[in-house]
């Protein structure tokens, strides 16, 4: 159950509280896409748009269950999701220069 705030400054205090712990989860998220990014062979495994597709209505229906407008969730997962896109092409195109450049 959520409490009920008594001021702008309480509203703002758990604003803050949940911006704290949201940061550290995608943190963690991040590490797991780094490591993903190890596994994947061509920009296509990265930018793989049928597990895009997956996620967004996984956190859809998550959003749904818990009563918040699940287009709300899917403007926010999708760009997070570029965004973890653009760091792990630029991981796929280090590694692949890398290895390019140790065959020749």
């Amino acid at each position: 159950m959520i409490k009920r705030c008594n001021s702008l400054d309480e509203v703002r205090q758990n604003i803050d509280r949940i911006d704290e712990e949201l940061v550290k989860l995608i943190a963690k998220r991040s590490l797991f896409v780094s490591q993903a990014a190890q596994f994947k062979n061509s920009v296509d495994d990265v930018t793989s748009l049928q597990r895009v597709d997956a996620v967004i209505d996984k956190v859809k229906v998550l959003s749904a269950d818990l009563g918040l407008n699940p287009s709300i969730t899917e403007k926010v997962y999708r760009t997070m999701i570029n965004a973890f896109t653009e760091e792990e092409l630029i991981t796929f195109d280090t590694r692949y220069k890398a290895i390019k450049e140790s065959y020749y």
